[in-house]
């Protein structure tokens, strides 16, 4: 697993494949807080930070396709 020290605030998350996921707001417990502004329902989305396969200069990618990634979105 990621380590959380490693995720930054307005880092790109993208998916496995390569496309747009969501913006780090900020990571809070083991989970990471989304950016509403980025979101398509003007929401915050929150990701498990267990879904994180690794850190790549400015970007978080996950270990799932982005569709599979938002699918592991949870509630506030």
């Amino acid at each position: 697993m990621i380590d959380a020290s490693q995720i930054k605030e307005h880092m790109e998350v993208v998916g496995s494949c390569g496309n747009h996921v969501g913006v780090v707001d900020h990571v809070e417990g083991d989970r990471i807080k989304l950016t509403r502004k980025d979101s398509t329902d003007g929401q915050h989305h929150y990701l498990p930070l267990s879904a994180v396969a690794s850190v790549e200069g400015d970007k978080a990618k996950t270990s799932m396709n982005h569709m599979d990634a938002m699918k592991q979105f949870q509630a506030g």
